[in-house]
């Protein structure tokens, strides 16, 4: 492929060489240059790729392409592009690298707080019940056709991201639901293509802080961004900060929620509370029409409620029969997303990936609806991270739960009980009972073992992780499988 051809669309300004020049691959890793590459210099947190410019040249690249200058010899054969942004023109690079398959596939994005990635399998979920080929891109994992692959990013770099469309449209899906971040967004990893559909499920203060966003102003404004980069959008009308968020936007609106103005909304809800599992049923009404259908969530609360709906508005889109939505939504189940686990008739076992005060208050108040005789929380949290989060988690779990079982997370590079330390600062602010058993296996054991009818136990924190990282290393643990030692005595 020529130069000119993999920046076609894009402005910019060749400030040496030809764009006449072939280019064999495109590379963004420094540390996988290679003969004839196009290398673009992509600006880090921790590493600047522009640095790496002389030793492109060493490698035999064909051109480079920068925002800033860089030092060159002045003899070196090679083309250098100027852009203003090398994210932004990576992602039109890549998708025309790959052929710009994005344009082939019907491609869905979900941006929001919370309930992303249960609504990317609720959809992918109902779609495939329809007879489409779905492909998936989220935090957990990227799944193409039989092939799962675990993410490192919940929005990969766009580059990948290309990619893994394109190997999306080889094997031979239609649709493509991807869950899109604003830390993505910021870094213009979506860019290149347009969304066919993109989705606003909720908005709270996160990800604010160091190498994320600096306020929540920012916040808000990187998840606008998907809604001038799609062609209908499918928004939750209840949120407080929807208009805000739409500001500008591009594409054309539908609304979903409990108000009976948004075009799709929810009424009638009941709590379904059968042994060791909970759930919502509730009708599905359109407010053009009149016309409603009643289904059942195997997940609690009201926002197990907004993640259905979203996913019906979607599906309605691609022509999907009721009775194909209904039998998919009472199927649904997540991997550490509210994930319920059979032990016993006598109580309920789940797992959430809860990790922070605000997801883990919003599962306690949920689960206390269903009145269990004791609301019991298991939980740790990881280490390297702000003391300020085991505060506030701590404090959260004394107000909201029973009885609170303190144990360790991901400790990284410190210690387990400095962990418990601190998270006890916070919850001895509060006259919730608790006990700490460092070991999360015996934590769990203990859990189990001492679990009363009409309990309902959660093991907040890891979710969909299947790992435990202490001291650089990632060593096996999957509560699953701990739990299946713990029940077989094992």
């Amino acid at each position: 492929m020529k130069c000119e051809e993999l920046m076609e669309g894009l402005s910019f300004r060749c400030e040496r060489g030809s764009m006449d020049r072939e280019i064999k691959e495109v590379i963004y890793d420094s540390r996988k240059l290679s003969q004839g590459c196009l290398f673009i210099c992509i600006c880090g947190y921790n590493v600047d790729g522009h640095s790496f410019a002389g030793e492109a040249v060493k490698k035999g690249a064909a051109a480079i392409v920068v925002q800033k200058d860089v030092e060159l010899a002045a003899d070196s054969d090679i083309t250098v592009i100027r852009v203003e942004d090398t994210r932004y023109a990576m992602a039109h690079i890549a998708a025309a690298y790959f052929g710009h398959p994005a344009d082939r596939l019907k491609v869905i994005g979900i941006t929001g707080t919370k309930g992303k990635t249960t609504t990317t399998y609720l959809i992918k979920s109902i779609l495939e019940k329809a007879g489409y080929r779905v492909g998936l891109v989220g935090t957990i994992e990227t799944i193409i056709g039989e092939r799962h692959i675990p993410a490192n990013n919940t929005t990969p770099e766009s580059f990948l991201l290309q990619q893994y469309f394109k190997e999306m449209e080889e094997a031979g899906c239609e649709i493509v639901v991807m869950e899109v971040a604003s830390q993505g967004l910021k870094l213009h990893r979506t860019q290149g293509f347009v969304f066919e559909i993109g989705i606003f499920t909720n908005l709270e203060p996160d990800h604010i802080g160091p190498n994320e966003h600096a306020d929540f102003e920012e916040y808000l404004a990187c998840k606008g961004l998907l809604f001038k980069q799609c062609r209908l959008g499918i928004v939750n009308r209840d949120d407080a900060h929807v208009d805000a968020l739409l500001e500008g936007h591009t594409c054309r609106l539908e609304t979903y929620g409990f108000h009976k103005d948004a075009d799709l909304y929810a009424q009638d809800l009941q709590l379904v509370n059968k042994p060791g599992e909970l759930g919502i049923a509730f009708d599905v009404k359109r407010k053009e029409n009149g016309e409603a259908f009643r289904v059942e969530v195997p997940a609690p609360g009201r926002f197990s409620v907004y993640n259905a709906l979203a996913a019906i508005a979607v599906c309605e889109h691609f022509k999907v029969e009721q009775s194909q939505i209904m039998n998919a939504l009472l199927k649904a189940h997540v991997k550490g997303r509210i994930e319920m686990v059979p032990v016993s008739d006598q109580f309920t076992l789940l797992i959430d990936y809860a990790h922070n005060a605000m997801s883990l208050k919003s599962l306690l108040t949920t689960l206390r609806e269903y009145q269990p005789k004791r609301l019991v929380c298991v939980f740790g949290c990881g280490g390297n991270r702000s003391k300020i989060r085991r505060y506030e988690m701590g404090e959260v779990s004394g107000n909201y739960a029973d009885f609170t079982i303190i144990t360790s997370d991901n400790p990284r590079y410190e210690k387990p009980q400095e962990i418990i330390e601190d998270i006890k600062t916070g919850i001895n602010k509060t006259s919730g009972r608790y006990i700490e058993i460092c070991d999360r296996k015996e934590a769990i054991a203990y859990a189990i073992s001492h679990g009363q009818p009409g309990d309902i136990i959660v093991l907040a924190g890891k979710g969909h992780e299947d790992y435990q990282e202490i001291e650089g290393v990632k060593y096996p643990m999957d509560e699953r499988v701990l739990i299946a030692d713990i029940c077989s005595g094992a």
